[in-house]
């Protein structure tokens, strides 16, 4: 559990850790797999953080490499840089798979504070959504 004040951004929840019905129900991309725009697939989406007031995904937090979970490193990718493909079950993120796999690693157990989101939306040329 992440302490109130220790930079979280308060208007972020994991999906998993509320009860929270999303304005568009197929944001929920949560264990799809993670392809960019070559079809390399670059990993998968272990959760989405949306935005507890708007009801709205924000981030997809993707996960890749790693053996049998060790090693495993986390990516933020805004949804605004994804797309889904409902045929085949899966996203494409509009990046090369260096892109995302380079973008700031981010530690599932602190949670997306404020310093580490303005850091990943920078890295892909957006400003993070009011």
């Amino acid at each position: 559990m992440v302490e109130e004040g220790a930079g979280t951004q308060p208007n972020l929840v994991n999906l998993n850790d509320t009860d929270i019905h999303l304005e568009e129900p197929w944001h929920d991309l949560r264990g799809l797999d993670v392809y960019d725009a070559d079809d390399d697939q670059i990993g998968s989406v272990e959760d989405v953080y949306v935005d507890r007031e708007q009801r709205q995904a924000r981030l997809l937090d993707v996960s890749a490499g790693g053996v049998l979970g060790v090693g495993k490193k986390h990516f933020l990718v805004p949804v605004e840089d994804v797309k889904r493909d409902v045929n085949e079950e899966r996203v494409t993120v509009e990046h090369p798979k260096d892109k995302v796999t380079g973008s700031p690693e981010f530690d599932p157990d602190v949670g997306p504070r404020s310093d580490l989101l303005s850091a990943v939306y920078a890295y892909y040329g957006r400003t993070f959504p009011e």
